[in-house]
């Protein structure tokens, strides 16, 4: 719902909502049902995916670019 609400007041793009979900997913331990106990393996685990398909965007690609060149985050 803050995402949404943020979103739509204009403080984070589109693809910032993109990068929350993927941060919500590996904090809430991912597609588990119910409570469970999981390993610091399994959460790292649920971290790399994320890295990974995040560095498969191009919008990713940009926000490093640009962070290199000019020292400060890109908001696309």
């Amino acid at each position: 719902m803050a995402t949404l609400l943020a979103r739509e007041a204009g403080f984070i793009t589109e693809y910032d909502v993109v990068v929350r979900e993927k941060l919500a997913h590996i904090l809430s331990g991912g597609r588990l049902t119910g409570s469970q106990t999981v390993s610091e393996q399994y959460l790292l685990d649920l971290e790399r995916e994320a890295f990974l398909s995040l560095c498969g965007q191009p919008k990713t690609h940009d926000r490093i670019q640009y962070m290199l060149e000019n020292g400060k985050p890109l908001r696309n």
